[in-house]
């Protein structure tokens, strides 16, 4: 059987993963609550474009939901090269979670503003998607060349 042994510096990357989810949560509870505010009824994801033109708050729900999805539509393969790639790189795996992070912070910021090409204040992002993709990779490369 196979064992792990983890570095202390693990619970960098154990702390983004949460600080991760967190933002995730958050994101999710404003399209929860500003659509109440947008009175766009469930089960709808979106406002239509005449809608919007009418009622700039259907916009800005619009807004909120675009982060929220946005985000969710990249979370499960970030999250798995955060938590895979940490296992040999913590130090740098949890920086880049972190540079992912703020991006999506700028991302939300950007984009709630009801302003959508503003949510690109937040692309810097991907450069800890791709970084933590390349260490993933760094480590599966490293596992098969280990290969008795």
């Amino acid at each position: 059987m196979a064992t792990i042994e983890l570095s202390p510096d693990y619970g960098f990357v154990v702390a983004v993963a949460i600080v991760s989810c967190i933002l995730v949560f958050f994101f999710g509870s404003k399209v929860t609550s500003y659509r109440k505010i947008a009175q766009v009824p469930l089960p709808f994801l979106y406002a239509d474009a005449r809608e919007c033109e009418e009622d700039h708050k259907k916009l800005i729900f619009n807004c909120y939901q675009r982060i929220h999805q946005n985000t969710l539509e990249g979370f499960t393969m970030y999250m798995i090269m955060l938590l895979l790639a940490g296992l040999e790189y913590p130090v740098a795996s949890a920086s880049l979670g972190g540079v992912w992070c703020l991006g999506r912070c700028f991302y939300y910021y950007g984009y709630s503003s009801g302003h959508p090409n503003s949510r690109l204040l937040g692309a810097f992002g991907h450069i800890g998607e791709f970084g933590l993709l390349g260490i993933a990779g760094k480590l599966a490369y490293d596992l098969i060349a280990s290969r008795p």
